[in-house]
């Protein structure tokens, strides 16, 4: 009786001008009955007397891949068993409506692209031609995300969503270099009508369209993976090929019964992934519009991405849905940034301290975990089990915090997200009111208030008002957090100025001098004993060790302190540039930025192109060649060159900085700034006066050699 009395409210409902929520109201996510499927459907995918559009097709089948088409077309129709007569109808529906299509569209059809599969439910349903074709053009608009091809931004997006909720499975596919794209494919291409049963589908549409999400793909592709997450585990000693097989066909296992739960699942892993992430890429993917911005974004990020909205908003919540997404706040700034302004519900944990006192560090990561749980079990605003991580929103500051964020992901931590934009988005969100929202704010210490008072002046400065909440805070971070800064502080001097000065430091390490050469006085045959070779193809070992990389930026300045910026053509054209090489400069974090590596006889220098403005750069990277300890090739990447600064430390090799830089033939850059450094070597250590020189030219020699 149930079911008659929901399917006749249905049938009366389709009678009238009803909308996609009210169907989902009486249907509740059931499947349909085949008789008021199409009805659902169309009214659902917004095409409900829509035109014959069919009509202007002119019946010419002339496109440059017609014969590829057609010979897909008819090879499909094949594998359906159907009757001999019946083979030609629907041979020919599905030609005319994917030659239409690319006319329509003035799109190009490809091999394996997932089109012909879409098609399959729509044929079953038996429609005429020009019913099918609106149901089919719609649902690719709709549903099918843009970039479902090798690399895709779609796959880098899956990727994320799978880091964020099984990092332990992302990283077995990950080490196994199984990206998304070798298996999920046909997947998004089709809605999964490539490799589930015809019965899956159907239900599974029914249910899909009912939701109107589209994202709804990837949280059913997430279920896939996850159900199989036994079986995946167990097979980590495989070949790739083989796992990638089973990956492939692990949708073949859903039935007609599963599909109810399987698509709850999907809701429910929704429901716990951050809003923002489906809102602000719904349009990089679905929209009309393709953002390249938005899209590079995607591909280099580190973590899933959170808005600053969300985050605000979520801390505010009041009686959130129990499964709901609730943050943990966990601020990775420096001791001065934090104190001179921070959300209230903010845990400090210094980035800084990872590298210098590590087990300082690892301290404070246990009292985070602790504050975490605390704060759980008393259900603050302010407790989540979702890790929000947020940096100052400087790139070249934020590597430090990308790195922490790194080191959570490897102990395969769930729920890690990153804040985009940092503390200045945060600071930007709350305008003139952070004084009653920001804890301890202090314009006047406040980087991003400085930062303001130098672009509009001092007596224009928004967000710069005294702060006179001077009250103590009752927040359970804060308190706990205060307890390191005093330690942190210390360290953050050390570190900055190793970091920003490294010749400095590593001079102080063998005497206070500003850059330390060998002399004639030097004759004990030590210094260069037992060292590595100064320059080789480095192991095809992983990249573990990047982590040991720090920010080059902070070497390239102008006398005055502040960045340099040149034109880019007349910088190229000076009397001291010997040669230049296009390349990207690749940072730790995976972010790449165009550039031009320079060679003058006594330096290396590197400028990087500033955005929207390719006339233009700033001069990222000024090294003295006789600064260059190492220049290193991957065996696996040999355009991959990273150069190694430091100096000879009695019978160590100290490294203090690097570079790393993507070069097109670099064979030609490395000999060439090689050959320099042999004759600066020549000059400075004088053959004559030192046994070791002679020996150091070889092995730049050898190197030159090995590279060509």
């Amino acid at each position: 009786m149930e079911d008659s009395l929901w399917f006749i409210e249905l049938e009366a409902a389709l009678q009238d001008d009803c909308t996609v929520d009210d169907i989902y109201a009486i249907c509740h996510g059931r499947t349909l009955p085949e008789a008021l499927r199409l009805d659902v459907w169309q009214v659902c995918l917004g095409v409900r007397n829509k035109p014959d559009q069919l009509a202007q097709f002119n019946e010419i089948y002339d496109l440059p891949f017609q014969v590829q088409l057609r010979n897909d077309c008819e090879e499909f129709v094949n594998k359906l068993g159907n009757e001999d007569e019946d083979k030609v109808s629907v041979v020919c529906d599905l030609e005319s409506i994917l030659t239409f299509y690319c006319k329509n569209r003035n799109v190009v059809y490809e091999p394996n692209n997932g089109w012909v599969e879409l098609m399959l439910p729509l044929l079953s349903l038996k429609l005429v031609r020009s019913e099918t074709y609106n149901l089919f053009e719609a649902i690719r608009d709709t549903y099918i995300p843009k970039g479902c091809t090798k690399n895709g931004t779609v796959f880098n997006v899956f990727r994320l969503l799978l880091l964020y909720h099984d990092p332990e499975l992302c990283t077995i596919l990950d080490t196994k270099r199984i990206t998304p794209d070798c298996y999920a494919i046909g997947w998004f291409q089709t809605l999964f009508a490539s490799t589930c049963t015809l019965p899956v589908v159907l239900s599974m549409w029914d249910l899909y369209f009912q939701q109107s999400d589209p994202f709804l793909s990837f949280f059913l592709s997430l279920i896939v993976l996850i159900n199989q997450r036994d079986q995946i585990l167990a097979m980590k000693g495989s070949s790739k090929e083989e796992l990638t097989r089973f990956l492939v066909n692990m949708p073949c296992n859903i039935e007609a019964d599963d599909v109810l739960d399987f698509c709850s699942l999907a809701q429910y892993y929704s429901v716990k992934t951050p809003a923002s992430f489906k809102r602000d890429l719904l349009q990089v993917l679905f929209g009309a519009q393709n953002s390249a911005t938005e899209t590079s974004i995607v591909s280099q990020a580190l973590c899933l991405p959170v808005s600053v909205n969300e985050l605000i908003e979520n801390a505010s919540m009041e009686n959130p849905h129990p499964e709901a997404v609730r943050f943990f706040v966990v601020d990775c700034r420096t001791a001065e940034q934090y104190n001179s302004g921070h959300l209230s519900t903010a845990f400090h944990l210094d980035s800084n301290l990872m590298l210098s006192e590590p087990e300082a560090f690892q301290t404070a990561v246990q009292g985070l975990l602790r504050s975490q749980r605390n704060a759980i079990d008393a259900n603050s605003n302010a407790g989540g089990e979702h890790l929000c991580f947020l940096g100052s929103g400087r790139l070249e500051e934020d590597q430090y915090t990308h790195m922490v964020v790194a080191s959570f992901l490897q102990k395969s931590t769930k729920y890690v997200s990153l804040l985009t934009g940092g503390y200045e988005a945060i600071h930007e969100y709350f305008g003139e009111g952070m004084v009653d929202c920001l804890e301890d704010h202090d314009p006047l210490k406040c980087l991003v208030c400085n930062r303001d008072r130098q672009r509009y002046g001092s007596g224009a400065t928004k967000g710069t008002l005294n702060n006179n909440n001077n009250g103590s805070t009752n927040d359970l971070f804060s308190k706990l957090s205060l307890a390191m800064k005093t330690k942190s502080a210390e360290v953050r001097e050390k570190l900055f100025d190793y970091i920003s000065n490294p010749n400095a430091a590593g001079a102080g390490a063998v005497g206070g001098a500003a850059e330390k050469h060998v002399s004639r006085n030097d004759r004990n045959g030590r210094r260069y004993r037992n060292v590595a070779p100064v320059f080789s193809i480095g192991e095809d070992q992983e990249d573990d060790d990047d982590l040991n990389s720090a920010a080059s930026e902070n070497s390239a300045t102008t006398p005055s302190g502040s960045r340099a910026y040149v034109s880019i053509q007349s910088f190229l054209k000076g009397s001291d540039v010997i040669r230049y090489f296009k390349c990207q400069e690749v940072h730790l974090n995976g972010y790449m930025y165009d550039s031009y590596l320079i060679v003058t006889a006594t330096h290396l220098l590197v400028l990087r192109e500033l955005e929207g403005r390719k006339d233009r750069a700033r001069i990222i990277v000024r090294r003295s060649l006789q600064s260059i300890v190492k220049i290193t090739a991957k065996k696996r990447h040999r355009d991959l060159i990273t150069f190694n600064y430091g100096y000879p430390d009695e019978e160590n090799l100290v490294i203090t900085d690097m570079d790393r830089f993507l070069i097109p033939n670099a064979s030609e850059a490395t000999e060439l700034i090689s050959r320099h450094i042999i004759k600066q070597t020549y000059f400075t250590l004088q053959l004559d006066s030192h046994p070791r020189a002679s020996y150091m030219i070889a092995d730049v020699l050898l190197f030159c050699f090995t590279l060509l």
